[in-house]
């Protein structure tokens, strides 16, 4: 998951975007990127979305954002810049193509922590304290992998310089 918000301003104003997904991260940002882009274009591989209530009737009220159903991408196509978006129905085979200036791709996020032995919530994402201390003395952690109301990039360098500060404090120490 990517959140550009910030460049989304400069980078999208008035243009055409696409929004790949349908749950609360993918139909918040697609909100969101209409208040610079011309359109939105939300492509969900299913024939309803899965974000909360309120989130979909925000979404479906919107007439600068529109639907495409039952469709997964296939490619982005572009020299330089994003061009069109190659999208295939899963009901019927059929491919089409779809012009954009931009792609957000909001599908899921699987946290890859299998390889750490240590506390972590139900979905599999790190559990740790305002120092990222995990549940193991000496391992730190820092970014999406972590539980946190908040994944973005400026939050994950944010956690990473604390994760840091941390684990010096943690080796002076011993």
């Amino acid at each position: 998951m990517f959140h550009i918000a910030l460049h989304a301003t400069v980078f999208f104003k008035e243009k055409e975007v696409v929004v790949i997904g349908g749950g609360d991260s993918a139909i918040t940002e697609a909100i969101y990127l209409t208040k610079m882009a011309k359109k939105v274009t939300v492509v969900h591989r299913r024939n309803e979305l899965r974000a909360e209530k309120i989130n979909q009737e925000h979404a479906f009220s919107n007439p600068k954002i529109s639907f495409i159903w039952d469709s997964v991408l296939e490619e982005i196509v572009g020299k330089n810049v994003v061009e069109k978006v190659v999208l295939k129905n899963l009901k019927t085979n059929v491919t089409s193509e779809v012009k954009t200036d931009g792609v957000f791709i909001y599908v899921g996020l699987i946290p890859n922590t299998k390889f750490a032995d240590v506390k972590k919530d139900e979905w599999g994402f790190v559990i740790a304290n305002a120092k990222m201390e995990t549940s193991v003395k000496g391992i730190f952690v820092a970014g999406d992998c972590r539980v946190t109301p908040l994944r973005q990039i400026t939050t994950a360098v944010g956690d990473g310089a604390i994760a840091a500060v941390s684990a010096e404090r943690y080796l002076e120490e011993l």
